[in-house]
């Protein structure tokens, strides 16, 4: 008998987890309770059980942009990490799954869905073009662990050189939770998508609650006791460190190559805490040029095509949504 559910069983919910070799942290529970503690997201989950038993999780959280009139047209809901089966999941349960799943959002006016795959979700692909979903390429890096010596060596040249000199010139790094170190670290953040990156970034309210969790990491880099750079993270614990939000003020601090040091700062806690793999949570589309790929490149991972399934509820307000974010970017320029 397969039900839907949006009150899901938390042991079953981190048992599906545990049993699942593509699990993610965004797939868990923990992720969900943070997502509640944010006031600018409105987190969902649903379930479906099938005889008691759950086979399928969906995760994510709707969001809105800017004022009234943008938040109507920027209103869009987020799956990260994509959709978690049981290794037993049949037809019925994605089906089930996603067709509550529109229901539910449409019903809330969001514009569309995205699913943001980190796993490979090619055998699923068919399911969810049944249900409505437009399959969209996007790349990301895996870095696959084993230990901190063998991680360095897989930087390539420049990358290990800029390490090594970031040591000798005096960076330190490490985990920190310290709220001041947070808002500083966020500063530099901030100016880096206001002057270069162009999109909208999640408030300050969003990482200093992260570094609370039992899951966020936030890896500082320091120079004389000062803020130049760090990565935000979550981890899924004994399996994957996934790298959320990266920056340094490299302009700054030339000799120092903070946003390269920042990185591997998360690499090298990954690889050092036995974890097995180091995510890197987007390189673009294959058809853009894309900058931050380039740099990514160079931290020794494998360039992974796991893309994105979008799902449009509003035909017209995504198409002058569209139309309006490039108009923005453009005048940005």
């Amino acid at each position: 008998m397969i039900r839907i559910i949006q009150d899901i069983n938390p042991a079953q919910w981190n048992q599906l987890v545990e049993k699942t070799d593509n699990a993610s942290y965004f797939q868990t529970p923990a992720c969900l309770e943070f997502y509640s503690q944010l006031s600018f997201l409105n987190p969902f989950a649903l379930g479906v059980e099938d005889d008691g038993k759950l086979k399928a999780v969906v995760c994510g959280y709707i969001i809105a942009d800017g004022g009234k009139l943008k938040r109507i047209m920027s209103k869009r809901a987020i799956v990260p990490g994509g959709i978690l089966c049981a290794v037993d999941a049949e037809k019925q349960h994605f089906d089930a799954i996603l067709g509550a799943l529109k229901k539910y959002l449409s019903a809330r006016q969001a514009i569309y869905i995205e699913f943001r795959n980190y796993h490979d979700y090619a055998s699923c692909k068919v399911d969810f073009e049944r249900n409505g979903f437009e399959y969209k390429a996007h790349l990301n890096f895996h870095i696959a662990l084993t230990d901190v010596e063998s991680s360095l060596m897989k930087l390539n040249t420049t990358k290990r050189r800029d390490v090594r000199t970031s040591i000798k010139q005096g960076a330190v790094w490490g985990i920190s939770t310290d709220e001041a170190e947070m808002k500083a670290y966020y500063a530099i953040l901030k100016d880096l998508y206001e002057t270069r990156i162009k999109t909208p970034l999640f408030p300050e309210e969003f990482f200093l609650k992260l570094i609370q969790t039992s899951g966020g990491r936030f890896l500082v880099v320091k120079f004389e006791d000062k803020v130049i750079g760090g990565s935000v993270c979550v981890e899924l614990p004994g399996r994957i460190l996934y790298e959320w939000f990266v920056c340094g003020k490299d302009y700054e601090y030339k000799n120092l190559f903070p946003s390269t040091v920042a990185t591997w700062a998360a690499i090298e806690y990954a690889a050092g805490h036995g974890l097995f793999r180091f995510d890197m949570m987007g390189a673009g589309k294959p058809e853009e040029g894309y900058g931050v790929r380039e740099f990514k490149s160079k931290f020794g991972g494998e360039l992974v095509e796991h893309g994105r399934f979008l799902c449009i509820l509003n035909p017209v307000l995504y198409f002058i949504g569209k139309k309006a974010v490039q108009y923005l970017k453009k005048r940005k320029a």
